[in-house]
């Protein structure tokens, strides 16, 4: 964490992250919301995951580590940020189902006077939080393992930078 608040090229990075992050909840929870009135929500949460990651994929490769493509295949950046996420799914999934019963209790009480349906409230904040905690890990475990190939790029640019001041 350091390293982001330190480093200023670590910080641009971090900073196209949450902005691929930001783009990437749009797409989780459009995705999400879309289906989750036709299917079990846990299966709908479980599509727009799919449908958000490759995104973000393509995203990370092409805009946020493009450095990267030249140490490693898309085939092999793809499997390991496809096992990352994997994990996230894993930790997301049951998370969700969770969060999502604890809140069915809370969110059924509520007065409906703005129109808004306890289960979409459930469901929506259900999968917030879901996304935030997966977030977490995808950022850590990607950028020290799927895209790991940039550290030395960016040791390079701070001790030139050091060097130069």
């Amino acid at each position: 964490m350091t390293v982001i608040l330190t480093n200023p090229v670590e910080r641009t990075r971090f900073l196209k992250f949450a902005a691929v992050g930001i783009v990437g909840a749009i797409i989780d929870f459009s995705v999400f919301n879309a289906l989750r009135t036709h299917i079990d929500p846990n299966f709908a949460q479980a599509i727009s995951f799919c449908v958000a990651v490759g995104s973000n994929f393509i995203w990370n490769r092409y805009w946020i580590y493009p450095e990267t493509r030249r140490a490693k295949s898309f085939r092999r950046q793809g499997t390991q940020f496809a096992l990352v996420n994997l994990v996230g799914f894993l930790i997301r999934t049951p998370l969700f189902a969770f969060l999502e019963q604890l809140l069915k209790n809370d969110f059924q009480a509520l007065d409906l006077a703005y129109g808004l349906k306890p289960n979409a409230l459930e469901n929506n904040l259900s999968l917030a939080i879901s996304v935030v905690a997966v977030m977490l890990w995808n950022f850590f475990i990607n950028r020290y393992w799927t895209y790991n190939s940039v550290d030395k790029q960016t040791e390079t640019e701070t001790e030139t930078e050091t060097a130069i001041s």
